[in-house]
This record gives C-alpha cells, structure tokens and sequence, in this order.
C-alpha cells in the first residue's frame, strides 16, 4: 500500500510538472511597460501559433490572444467587443475562415462564402475603430482526402480569395499563412486534419512574429 502511494505521489507530480512546463495559450499574461501590445484572434490554428509567436516577440510585444476559439465569422460578429475589451491594441492579427467552410450535414457551408464576406466587413469595420494596425492571416490548407468534419481544398482558395477582397478593399495587411504553409504541408501538418505538428505551428508563429514585427516598425519602435 505504501509502494502505491509513493507512485501515485510520484505520478501526481509529474503531471502537475507536465503542466506548469506547457503554459496555456489562453492565459493572461502581464504586459511589459513601454512595449506595444498585440492582440491574436483565431481559430485553433491560431491557437496552436500563440505561444511560438509569443515567444518570437518576446521583448519587442506584449502579445495577447482571445481566451477561446474565435471559430466562424458569425460568432466573431458577435464577440469581438467582448475580445476587444476596453483596452488599447497596436496590432490586431486576426483570421477567420477554416470554420466558416466547413461543411455541414445537410451538404452546406457553416457560413456561405456571400456571408462570410459580410460578415467579415462587419469585423474589419469594428476593428479599424480601434485604430490598431490590422494584419489579416489567410486561411491555412486544408490537406486533400477525407478529413472530420469534412472540408475542402478548394474551398479554402474560394474563402481566401473572397478575405483578400475585403482586405484590398480596407486597406488591411495580409499574412499569407496558406502560402507560407502550403509547400510545406507534409513536414509540418497532421496527416488527415487541418491542424499542425509541434513543429508546424512553431514555424507559423515564428512567421506570424516576423510579420507582426514588420509592421510594429518603425514608427511603433
């Protein structure tokens, strides 16, 4: 009995080591005076990039995240004061699309592509109020085959093409993160699924920090 013990404590504290080594992309953190502040919002593409991208700015910006999935347009209409909150933002990284796509079981989109440009216009009009830089990240590649819940490759070039639109149209930077990861799906997505390996979304955070620290500079430096 005493044996069992010692391995449970022993387990219980490896897991509660596990932990607190992998902090949680979702977690307050505390700005570092005189640093610009950035505010990431996304699905869980994005939420895989935070902490890469965190880490990458580390110095340079104070780097927020959305404490939830930011899932389709239709849901980002409706939380983006709540994200927003009542504090001042600098940079504004924002995508929304991978849910919008997808299909449901009656054979439609979650969000057609006439509403989910709509409903984009929506947010990137509240979001050029705060007066914050926005970089809009395209939507990643969704790998050929059967993926759950079902969504198409070319759905993503429709979807990504009806963002840019907006985008041009508002004078939004664009983060082409399809491009970026596009030639280097094998290596860095899981086989079947839209989401990355480790390695994979470290490679999208360190590109996502690169693109933020471009347009911090100079004049926000």
């Amino acid at each position: 009995m005493r044996i069992l013990i010692l391995l449970l404590t022993f387990a219980a504290a490896l897991y509660a080591q596990a932990t607190q080594a992998k902090p949680s992309p979702y977690a307050p953190i505390t700005d570092a005076p005189g640093l610009p502040r950035v505010l990431i919002l996304g699905d869980s593409i994005s939420i895989g990039y935070t902490l890469p991208a965190r880490a990458a700015l580390a110095g340079v910006a104070n780097v927020h995240r959305a404490g939830e999935n930011c899932g389709p347009t239709t849901f980002g209409v409706q939380m983006v004061e709540t994200w927003l909150g009542k504090d001042r933002w600098d940079v504004i990284h924002f995508n929304f699309g991978l849910h919008d796509l997808k299909q449901m079981f009656d054979g439609y989109y979650q969000v057609s592509p006439d509403d989910y440009e709509r409903n984009l216009r929506r947010i990137v009009f509240r979001l050029k109020q705060t007066g914050a830089k926005l970089i809009f990240a395209t939507t990643t590649p969704v790998p050929e085959g059967k993926v759950s819940p079902p969504r198409l490759p070319d759905d993503v070039v429709l979807y990504n093409n009806r963002a840019l639109k907006v985008m041009s149209e508002n004078g939004v930077k664009v983060d082409d993160l399809y491009a970026f990861a596009l030639p280097r799906l094998s290596e860095w997505q899981l086989p079947a699924n839209v989401h990355f390996t480790d390695a994979g979304s470290a490679a999208l955070g360190k590109e996502v920090a690169r693109v933020i620290s471009a347009t911090l500079q100079p004049a926000d430096r």
